[in-house]
């Protein structure tokens, strides 16, 4: 969704070209930066685009509701930003020894689990279900955890402040993002169940 849940006021539109719209694509677009960069070891950068992602998922979100710009693609594109935009960052700082595997797995495991659910849903003709303000608060603290924990790396106070910081939003952004796959899974049980029963 375009950086916050959509209200029940807002107007969803089909249109394409939008400012969110434009804004999530340069974020997809940034991904393979992100990882040459971090291939070739310029960290500097790296943490420069990952500074700009974060920004921009924020961005993109107060823009399409102060212009009237939520749109269907945007609900689409800007989560589909996120995940990717996750999961290179993690296989790039887990390649270069920044963070541990297992972060990476706990974090694929929940998505794979969520997708599951979308075929289950979408099988019983239900769409995917709105945004809750967990799953991106957890994306918020881990678009802001893996700059600090490329900082991190700096033999210096500015290194362990970062990588403390960095952590504690990791391990937030892991916390929230598997507290908003339980609800999405538990709304999903309610949806289904309540289709067998009118059935």
């Amino acid at each position: 969704m375009t950086g916050e849940a959509v209200a029940s006021n807002d107007v969803v539109s089909t249109r394409v070209l939008t400012v969110p719209n434009v804004i999530s694509l340069v974020r997809l677009l940034l991904v393979p930066v992100f990882a040459l960069l971090i291939v070739r070891g310029h960290d500097g950068w790296a943490v420069a685009v990952l500074a700009v992602s974060g920004a921009s998922d924020w961005l993109d979100g107060v823009l399409a509701r102060r212009l009237g710009q939520v749109s269907r693609l945007g609900q689409l594109l800007d989560p589909a930003a996120d995940r990717l935009f996750i999961i290179v960052t993690l296989v790039a700082l887990a390649w270069s020894g920044v963070v541990p595997w297992w972060l990476l797995g706990v974090l694929v495991l929940r998505d794979v689990v969520l997708a599951v659910m979308l075929v289950v849903l979408a099988r019983a003709g239900f769409a995917p279900l709105q945004v809750h303000l967990a799953g991106k608060a957890g994306t918020f603290a881990l678009l802001y955890a893996f700059p600090l924990l490329l900082l991190a790396q700096w033999s210096s106070w500015v290194g362990v402040v970062a990588g403390v910081v960095g952590w504690a939003c990791a391990l937030w952004g892991v916390a929230l993002y598997w507290f908003s796959a339980v609800v999405y899974l538990t709304q999903a049980r309610h949806l289904l169940r309540e289709s067998t029963d009118t059935a």
